[in-house]
């Protein structure tokens, strides 16, 4: 098997892609792993053993167990993977090597693994190189392979960077691996925005106003959050830029709430009510009115956009109780979506533009749901396990993000699409909820 091997550069932190080792198909595995219709049906069976030492000095061997960790948790974190137990495997790589020739796959595919990653690392001073293969078992074939360096303290970075890039070879998706989480959180006392990695790690608190703050919601391009905060004893809309930490206000008389980013474009829109009830306006880059996009005497609130931002989903009482609805912002076209339940809310449009997720109330407790966008295949997900609310589709549509005080408190969970999986995904003292996710950062 011939390796070929060019080199490019991205903007990553400090890793730097150093070389791409490509399997003789040169391009996205053809091969059914994941099943499209229904990727959660069965879990594909990964083994990803402890890395091998390739340092001219023997490096710290928790470097090479913490990248191995790392994939196992991020991949199980998918749902699409079933990650086999250490304890299961019948050979050592660091030992025999992590190269094609060098490994059994009669003893990787005894175990049930169909997938194997092995990988190796070089550590130099501050600097580490990590390489990773993935192989088919069944065919003892190098799919792909890639090669990163960093400092390091990118360790994390460069794993994660490969668990993107297994993804879009698998999938056609990069998955979650470089995607954030906004959420509202009351640990200073105050409902703040707090900001996590997809999978809860890295926590940091984004606003300090010290006062109610609400609707977190990403730019397209992940640089800003905006949300509605009662900081001048009123509600109002800010855009922090993440960077600089700059901030911009956005304030009509009466409310302003529920901000939310047209896709594809800096225009955003929200709910104010200025005019008198509450309706959803387009607001230009600079937060002045473009046009209002709701007439209608009930309450309009919550917009949210298909894929391509030809359609907006948004609630409406004009029917009485709250309900999904559905506009085309070309014709301004309304249809009602939603008709079975009496207090529909919070919608979120699926990334594939197929389905929309939202919350739906019954005896006081709410559950999610999700809907096609032509109003069948309604599923249940959430059941019997205290309120569920404010689902948030992961960028890839793999997962969805929601707030649930099953335990309790309102904490941030996770789950399939499918509804499976259900786990928490972040817990901090005080309440956590109104969780949005931003899209997958793209390489430079």
């Amino acid at each position: 098997m011939k390796i070929k091997l060019f080199h490019r550069f991205f903007l990553f932190g400090y890793v730097v892609l150093i070389s791409i080792f490509l399997s003789p198909q040169h391009g996205l595995a053809e091969y059914d792993y994941i099943n499209i219709s229904d990727p959660f049906l069965n879990k594909i069976p990964v083994a990803a053993p402890v890395f091998k030492d390739l340092s001219a000095k023997s490096a710290d061997p928790a470097i090479a167990e913490q990248a191995a960790e790392l994939i196992n948790k991020s991949l199980a974190h998918t749902g699409y993977f079933k990650m086999i137990d250490p304890d299961a495997f019948l050979e050592d790589l660091r030992v025999k090597g992590i190269t094609g020739p060098q490994i059994n796959f009669d003893n990787w595919r005894d175990i049930g693994a169909e997938l194997l990653i092995t990988g190796g690392i070089t550590v130099e001073e501050d600097y580490l190189q990590i390489e990773f293969r993935l192989f088919d078992t069944f065919k003892s074939e190098l799919l792909f392979g890639k090669r990163y360096k960093g400092r390091l303290e990118d360790q994390r970075k460069i794993v994660l960077r490969f668990c993107s890039e297994m993804m879009y070879r698998l999938t056609g998706k990069r998955g979650i691996f470089e995607s954030m989480i906004a959420f509202v959180s009351t640990t200073t006392g105050n409902k703040e925005i707090f900001t996590s990695e997809f999978d809860g790690h890295d926590v940091k608190q984004v606003t300090r106003t010290k006062s109610l703050t609400l609707f977190p919601a990403w730019s397209p391009d992940g640089a800003s959050i905006a949300y509605t905060s009662y900081q001048n004893d009123k509600p109002e809309i800010f855009i922090r830029h993440l960077a600089d930490q700059t901030e911009k206000k956005i304030s009509f008389d009466g409310i302003n709430i529920t901000p939310v980013w047209v896709p594809g474009g800096e225009k955003m829109c929200a709910t104010l009510s200025f005019e008198g009830d509450e309706e959803i306006y387009l607001l230009t880059n600079n937060g002045k009115i473009d046009k209002r996009l709701t007439k209608n005497w009930g309450i309009d609130v919550s917009p949210s956009f298909s894929p391509d931002g030809k359609n907006m989903a948004f609630v409406s009482k004009r029917f009485g109780s709250p309900q999904i609805f559905i506009q085309n912002l070309d014709s301004g076209a309304v249809r009602r979506l939603t008709y079975e339940g009496k207090y529909n809310t919070q919608p979120d449009w699926s990334p594939a533009g197929d389905y929309i997720a939202y919350s739906a109330m019954e005896n006081g407790q709410s559950d999610i749901f999700v809907i096609r966008t032509d109003g069948e295949d309604l599923k249940q997900l959430t059941r019997d396990s205290g309120s569920n609310e404010s689902p948030a589709w992961s960028p890839d549509g793999s997962l969805i993000a929601f707030s649930s005080n099953r335990t309790g408190k309102s904490r941030i969970y996770v789950m399939t699409a499918s509804g499976t999986d259900q786990r928490i995904l972040i817990n901090l003292s005080g309440e956590q909820t109104d969780p949005a996710w931003s899209a997958s950062f793209k390489e430079n």
